[in-house]
């Protein structure tokens, strides 16, 4: 097995971690292991969304919400790419 696939199957396999909700302040919160971070690709002071999904709830540090405006947008632009060509001379 080459070493690139070895990294795609192990960043592929599910993480399966219990995380404890711990009191902070009138709140609550969970802290989220080295581990996590680095596989969500963020640090401290970074920002997460949380969205719902018919299997729970998922955790990104990708906006969702912006990643389908992206996705309209380049349609857009590939539909109407002879008229942006045109208005961009």
């Amino acid at each position: 097995m080459t070493v690139e696939r070895l990294c795609e199957r192990r960043y592929n396999a599910r993480m399966n971690m219990q995380l404890k909700i711990t009191k902070i302040g009138n709140s609550a919160g969970v802290i989220l292991p080295k581990e996590l971070l680095a596989r969500l690709r963020v640090e401290a002071g970074d920002s997460l969304f949380v969205s719902e999904t018919p299997d729970g709830v998922r955790i990104t540090a990708a906006n969702p919400d912006f990643a389908a405006k992206m996705a309209a947008a380049e349609a857009i632009m590939r539909e109407d790419r002879d008229i942006l060509r045109v208005l961009a001379q």
